[in-house]
C-alpha cells in the first residue's frame, strides 16, 4: 500500500506514473482519492495524476491530533517533495479546494496552476457550522446511524445512483476521525481577502444544482483569482460534479492543462 511518512502522518497516495505534467488532486470531506477515478482515466497517461487521502479520512494513517487545512496544504506539498516533484498543478474538490488554495498561498513557487471544483475562499456561516458540528456530535454519540448517513448523501452526491460505495465507506469511519475532519472544515479561516495574492493560472468548476456551496460562490472565486481563465458551470450537477458529470468537466479541464507552458 503506497504510504508516505510525512509530517507525522502516514499519507496514502496513488499515482498514475508517466512523465507528463503532474497534477495532484485533493478530495472532499468524507471522501478519499477514489473520487477521482474517472479523472485518472481521462487524464493519464498524458498527465501524471496523483491523488492523496487527507488526515482522518480515507486510507491515510492519521496521528489522532487536531489539524487545520494549512496542515493539509503542507501535507500536499510534502507529498510532492516525497515524489521528487518541484512544481505541479494542484487541484481539489470542495475541502480539497480549500487545501489547494492554501497551498498556493503558502507555497506559490510549487503551484503551477489550480484546478478548483465546488469550492470557495470564504468560511461557512454560523448556521452551516452548527449543522456540521451537530452531525459530528451525533456520529460521536451513536455512530454512523442511517439518518445521518443519508442526510449527508444527498447534498454531497445528489443522486442515489452514486451513493454506493461511498455510504459503505462512511459507515466504517470512526467517530474521532469524523469529528476531527469536521473541525478542520468548520474552523477554517476566511481567505477570500488574500485570493488576489494567487497569480498562477486557475480554472473553476461548479455544479449548478450544488446546495452545499452555491454556484455563485464558485463564480465569485473565479473573479477573485487574477489568473483564473474560466468559470465552468456544470448543468444539472450537485456538489460532486466530477463524479456525476465527468463528461462535462474533462474537455475544458484537458484544454486548460494543455494551455500553459
Amino acid at each position: 500500500m503506497p504510504i508516505a511518512e510525512l509530517n507525522g502522518q502516514g499519507i496514502y497516495f496513488e499515482g498514475s506514473g508517466g512523465s507528463g505534467r503532474p497534477i495532484i488532486l485533493g478530495h472532499d470531506f468524507l471522501m478519499d482519492g477514489r473520487m477521482f477515478d474517472l479523472q485518472v482515466e481521462a487524464l493519464a497517461p498524458e498527465f501524471r495524476v496523483i491523488r492523496w487521502d487527507a488526515r482522518a479520512l480515507g486510507r491515510t494513517r492519521w496521528d489522532g491530533k487536531p489539524f487545520t487545512l494549512w496542515d493539509s496544504a503542507s501535507d500536499c506539498i510534502a507529498l510532492l517533495d516525497h515524489l521528487g516533484i518541484d512544481e505541479a498543478v494542484v487541484g481539489g474538490m470542495s475541502l480539497g479546494g480549500y487545501c489547494a488554495l492554501r497551498a498556493a498561498l503558502r507555497f506559490p513557487d510549487r503551484v503551477k496552476a489550480l484546478v478548483l471544483m465546488s469550492t470557495r475562499g470564504t468560511s461557512d456561516d454560523d448556521d452551516a457550522k452548527d449543522i456540521y458540528m451537530d452531525l459530528a456530535r451525533i456520529w460521536s454519540a451513536y455512530g454512523p446511524i442511517e439518518p445521518v448517513v443519508h442526510i449527508l448523501a444527498d447534498p454531497f452526491l445528489g443522486d442515489p445512483r452514486y451513493y454506493a460505495p461511498w455510504l459503505d465507506r462512511w459507515r466504517l469511519l470512526p467517530a474521532s476521525n469524523y469529528l476531527a475532519a469536521t473541525r478542520s472544515l468548520v474552523e477554517r479561516d476566511d481567505i477570500s481577502h488574500r485570493l488576489r495574492e494567487i497569480a498562477c493560472p486557475a480554472i473553476v468548476f461548479h455544479g449548478t444544482e450544488d446546495t452545499g456551496i452555491p454556484a455563485s460562490d464558485g463564480e465569485e472565486l473565479h473573479y477573485s483569482l487574477p489568473g483564473s481563465v474560466g468559470f465552468v458551470p456544470v448543468p444539472g450537477a450537485s456538489h460532486a460534479a466530477n463524479l456525476t458529470h465527468p463528461e462535462l468537466i474533462h474537455p475544458p479541464l484537458i484544454e486548460f492543462l494543455r494551455s500553459f507552458a
